[in-house]
């Protein structure tokens, strides 16, 4: 059950399936990063190349202006693209951008870096008891779901602590970001894909509800994953006759949320012969209360007790950790990222770029400037690009399909090639891709990276075509028809053009 929960939580967290979508927060930022000045290079520029004619005629049909796209093709080895058609104009590239942001951290973190969480004591351990405080201390670990922090806490027990007499601190202070409304976005607060960073997140503060109707007791059940210690279920739902499909099956969920604990009611009916329902919501309560709550109840039901309640505060300096644990490799972690557009990952990704080039707290800001920094290191010239927060989650983010192809192009060159390449969608069978081009000769043939917002879809990655040929590929659109309907069917015919090439 865990490992189709966290598939789903995967699923539900990135930007994929319905909407890829999505003042500086309070604290002192010790130091900023200077500007970094990016050269401005003359593009190069393409030798016409038209679109395949069968996208063309997709457009035509739908009344889509051809300029609204931009398509950049190009097999690889080759000195000049197949395709180039508008690629030089600045487009949202949705959640394609993710492949700059994990490229990036391939770069220069490596695929081998790791992030940690420190458990730091202020006081002894006696017999078990810890006569002060623990303090829990995030470096931004983007991956500490449920099942790694059930391990964390059951090292803990091991190294014979059992018995917290003060506090549970918790230390955040390495990440300071920019929004502070789940909602800002798009209005959507709950939904797992407008999730914030933040330094010390597990699972990706979302939480699984599962209703389960029972017409023998007239009741329905409702069981959590994560359980929240200090968060409070009123369950108010009726039963009602019918499916699945039925009119009367509609739940209402309210929350009324706190500092450091919360309550959710959820009233309606359910149907009778419904065998099961579920949903995920996220960001219920503040990043440092759901860690506390989900911490407190794993260290409760492995028989540990805490008689203190949640604090925030940064852990004493110089203090050796208690106890330090890792994170997988970023090399496995961007698995998640890419196949499955994971927004918070990413963000978490890029502030750990900032930070490690130009000192903690880790900033948007020096996020950025370590991006445009590292490519002008590599020679990537990308005068248009405009970074917001390395997601795609963004109206402001702008790069073209020429600049996209060229990173691709490096990448295919670079020395983390074949990591970086398994990290995208496989077409046909898993991630994003994996409804599309399932029928052969075409599954698995397609290494891409996708990307939705309203008015804007995006593709780019690796095809290798039935004869063999391999191709960068990169479809940006932004148009109000975008993503209902033209769009996908137009980027789906260039995909088979290049395919068959």
């Amino acid at each position: 059950m865990r490992i189709a929960l966290l598939a789903s939580l995967l699923l539900t967290a990135g930007a994929a399936l319905a909407a890829e979508e999505q003042a500086p927060a309070a604290g002192v930022i010790l130091r900023e990063p200077v500007a970094v000045p990016v050269p401005q290079a003359a593009p190069v520029q393409p030798a016409p190349a038209p679109l395949p004619p069968q996208v063309v005629r997709i457009l035509n049909a739908h009344k889509v202006p051809l300029d609204s796209l931009s398509v950049w093709v190009q097999e690889i080895g080759a000195e000049a693209p197949l395709v180039a058609h508008q690629p030089q104009v600045p487009r949202n590239p949705a959640s394609t951008i993710k492949l700059l942001t994990s490229w990036a951290a391939l770069q220069q973190l490596g695929p081998d870096y790791r992030w940690r969480t420190e458990a730091i004591l202020t006081g002894p351990v006696r017999d078990g008891v810890l006569e002060g405080d623990l303090y829990l201390r995030g470096y931004g670990d983007p991956y500490l779901v449920m099942e790694r922090l059930w391990l964390f806490v059951r090292e803990l027990r091991q190294r014979g602590l059992r018995e917290i007499r003060g506090d549970l601190v918790i230390d955040n202070s390495y990440f300071i970001t920019e929004r502070a409304d789940p909602g800002a976005f798009d209005g959507q607060r709950y939904r797992a894909y407008n999730v914030l960073p933040d330094a010390l997140l597990v699972n990706f503060q979302t939480v699984n509800f599962t209703f389960l109707p029972d017409p023998v007791s007239n009741r329905v059940q409702i069981v959590t994953e994560p359980r929240l210690a200090n968060l409070e279920i009123r369950n108010q739902l009726q039963l009602a006759p019918g499916g699945c499909n039925s009119p009367q099956n509609a739940i209402r969920m309210t929350i009324a949320g706190q500092e450091a604990g919360g309550r959710i009611t959820f009233g309606g009916q359910v149907a009778s012969n419904c065998a099961e329902q579920r949903i995920n919501r996220a960001s219920l309560l503040p990043a440092p209360a759901f860690f506390y709550g989900v911490f407190r109840g794993l260290w409760e039901e492995s028989g540990g007790t805490i008689s203190g309640s949640l604090r925030l505060g940064e852990a004493p300096a110089g203090r050796r950790p208690f106890h330090r644990f890792e994170s997988p490799p970023l090399a496995e972690l961007i698995r998640p990222v890419n196949k499955f557009s994971n927004n918070v990952m990413t963000e978490h990704l890029f502030l750990t770029l900032g930070a490690e080039r130009y000192g903690a707290p880790a900033t948007p800001g020096k996020a950025r400037d370590a991006v445009y920094q590292l490519l002008g290191e590599r020679r990537l010239v990308f005068p248009e690009l405009e970074l917001d927060n390395g997601s795609g989650l963004s109206r402001d983010t702008r790069i073209s399909a020429q600049s996209m192809a060229r990173l691709l192009l490096a990448a295919q060159d670079g020395l983390f090639a074949p990591e970086f390449m398994a990290s995208m969608s496989l077409a046909g069978i898993d991630g994003t891709m994996r409804r599309r081009f399932r029928q052969e000769p075409f599954r698995g043939r397609m290494h891409l990276k996708t990307g939705r917002l309203n008015g804007s879809l995006a593709v780019a990655g690796y095809v290798t075509s039935t004869s063999g040929r391999r191709f960068v590929v990169v479809s940006l659109h932004d148009h109000p028809d975008a993503t209902r309907g033209p769009g996908e069917e137009a980027q789906d015919a260039l995909l088979r053009w290049v395919l068959q090439q």
